[in-house]
């Protein structure tokens, strides 16, 4: 299994549209037939000294191994996501993890 859960930090003078058009385009990415579950969140509501809250979303994907994370990086869905959006957030942050 690989997991790729990216946080976004949204540019601070965004309108409700752009924050629309930002949500409308990360939720088609847990559509993709590569990936094997898929979640987009915000933070929760938890306030522990450890818990990172500071990130505006969280897209969290579960892929089948590292080569179908691979295909999702140039699948046309997520390029296009990329290609849209990109110019929404101030800040990325990935994790990647691999169990195989």
């Amino acid at each position: 299994m690989f997991v790729h859960h990216v946080f976004f930090w949204m540019k601070d003078d965004l309108t409700s549209g752009a924050l629309k058009k930002f949500e409308n385009g990360v939720k088609t990415l847990p559509a993709i037939e590569l990936v094997k579950f898929g979640d987009v969140g915000k933070p929760a509501g938890t306030n522990r000294v450890v818990i990172e809250r500071s990130y505006s979303y969280s897209l969290l994907l579960v892929f089948e191994n590292r080569s179908a994370h691979d295909d999702y990086q140039i699948h046309p869905i997520h390029k296009k996501f990329v290609e849209d959006c990109s110019d929404l957030w101030s800040k990325v942050l990935i994790y990647d993890s691999d169990s195989n």
